[in-house]
């Protein structure tokens, strides 16, 4: 038994669960959920350690063989995708110390945020597709509960956006889900890479490849049903926010990148043509739509559906590089997104608001703030030597290789069209002198605030100053992800 597979998911649900028992108790679920943090941290950095050591990690729940049980499975790019989860779960919890008073703990704030965790830790972990469709679930139960956390009209408005559109990408899964299963009779991902060869309608499997498309589409906020999370994000706790930012359109893009890069790889110039020119719509519809936006978390927001178009491009393109391109840009963002979100929140506690029009100042007054801020800002528009210019890099090159002249130029202009909505919130927070007639600051940010936001911003400087071991092990990533019978051999023993 691998058990060390398990932790990963069980760790956030135990934690989850002892919260409850301490409900009201604001002091104790503090600490609690911090230790919860820090130990999820661990086994996920554990994960890391193993996968990166020894290769790929399997694990039969129950001891039931593949294709028949449940199977976890991590490979480098799960192990990746974990580990930034838990970095993410450890600054965002420590950040709510700050930020989540004692009616939204009585609501349950920690036990949702908990769940989330081990949701999204199981999506990455799971072997097999009706077991990441239960994942998905959980996740999005334990979200829209914290969408609505706060009970404000703006927050059920945009949460009632948010798991409708949802609903309807679940509906299309278990639809592809049926309709593969009829096909091959197994939904073991690595079984499915095996079973999907053999099926005579290649019709109806491309027709299921749409439907999976769609319906992780819509869950990794891409081009065009994407509407739901600009007019969600912006409603909740900063906390929450942060985590949703950095979690939730990952696990869709990850989704895509296990299915398209396992499953459905038979018809490569229709599904993933599909998905380039979905890309490319996405980056370009995320920038433009932030242009024309004057609050902090909005205009971060829709960005965060362009940021998406770029990783959904190393995937349509479908080369070495590209992959590592993708791996590298889902490992740069998810840390500089989330960042971005906690850096605006530290702004509205210190302005008492989110308009750009009614900031101003922050330089002069709070300097550390501007250079955190400036950081992650400028790492996601892809200034050297920040992590993003390296992640951009990569996918320009890549398209550029393989003749995909549009998409690489789109890259780069959409980098820049980047670059001009964070300078905006630059000038606009930071640069600019206080409006006149401003009311004296609302609140001083504390330890609590600060210290994640520092770890992620030298974090992302780390990642840009020294790339070459995180590009190393997204080039380790890339190679399994384009040599499949790697996972199929390691989870079905090389039956």
């Amino acid at each position: 038994m691998n058990t060390i597979l398990v932790l990963p998911v069980v760790i956030p649900f135990a934690a989850a669960a002892v919260n409850l028992l301490f409900n009201g108790n604001s002091g104790r679920e503090h600490r609690i959920s911090i230790l919860g943090a820090l130990l999820h941290f661990a086994a996920c950095a554990a994960l890391f350690v193993r996968v990166y050591s020894s290769g790929m990690q399997t694990m039969q729940v129950g001891n039931w063989p593949a294709p028949f049980g449940i199977t976890l499975a991590a490979d480098h790019l799960s192990a990746v995708m974990v580990i930034v989860t838990a970095i993410l779960g450890l600054a965002v919890t420590v950040y709510s110390r700050a930020e989540i008073k004692s009616d939204l703990l009585a609501a349950g704030y920690y036990p949702l945020l908990h769940i989330l965790l081990g949701g999204v830790s199981g999506a990455f972990l799971t072997g097999d597709l009706f077991n990441l469709y239960v994942w998905f679930e959980v996740m999005l139960m334990a979200s829209f509960g914290l969408l609505v956390l706060g009970r404000e009209k703006q927050q059920f408005d945009g949460g009632v956006k948010y798991v409708m559109i949802n609903l309807f990408s679940t509906l299309l899964f278990i639809t592809g889900i049926g309709l593969l299963y009829g096909m091959t009779g197994t939904l073991n991902l690595a079984d499915l890479h095996l079973a999907v060869q053999k099926v005579d309608n290649q019709a109806l499997l491309t027709a299921t490849a749409a439907i999976f498309m769609t319906a992780f589409g819509i869950k990794a906020g891409m081009f065009p049903l994407f509407f739901w999370l600009p007019a969600s994000y912006h409603t909740p706790p900063v906390a929450v926010s942060a985590i949703l930012a950095g979690l939730l359109t990952k696990v869709g893009v990850y989704a895509l990148i296990r299915i398209f890069s396992l499953v459905f790889i038979f018809d490569m110039a229709h599904t993933h043509g599909l998905l380039l020119i979905a890309a490319v719509a996405t980056m370009f519809t995320g920038v433009l739509g932030a242009a024309g936006y004057n609050e902090f978390r909005r205009i971060l927001s829709v960005h965060i559906v362009s940021q998406v178009g770029y990783m959904v491009l190393g995937l349509s393109l479908f080369t070495p590089l590209a992959l590592t391109g993708a791996v590298f840009f889902l490992l740069h963002n998810m840390i500089v997104k989330s960042n971005l979100f906690l850096i605006s929140g530290v702004s509205a506690r210190i302005s008492g608001t989110f308009e750009l029009k009614q900031l101003g100042g922050l330089y002069n007054n709070h300097r550390f703030l501007a250079l955190l801020f400036f950081v992650s800002a400028f790492s996601l528009a892809g200034f050297p030597p920040l992590s993003g210019f390296w992640a951009k890099l990569i996918l320009v090159r890549a398209g550029l290789e393989t003749g995909a002249y549009i998409a690489a130029g789109a890259a780069v202009v959409v980098g820049l069209l980047t670059a001009y909505s964070m300078t905006k919130i630059w000038g606009e927070a930071f640069w600019k002198p206080e409006p006149a007639g401003k009311s004296a600051e609302k609140g001083r940010p504390d330890v609590w605030m600060l210290l994640p936001v520092s770890v992620l911003a030298i974090l992302t400087m780390v990642i840009g100053l020294l790339p070459g071991p995180f590009l190393a092990v997204a080039e380790q990533a890339a190679h399994e992800l384009t040599h499949p019978e790697i996972y199929v051999n390691a989870v079905l023993g090389g039956k």
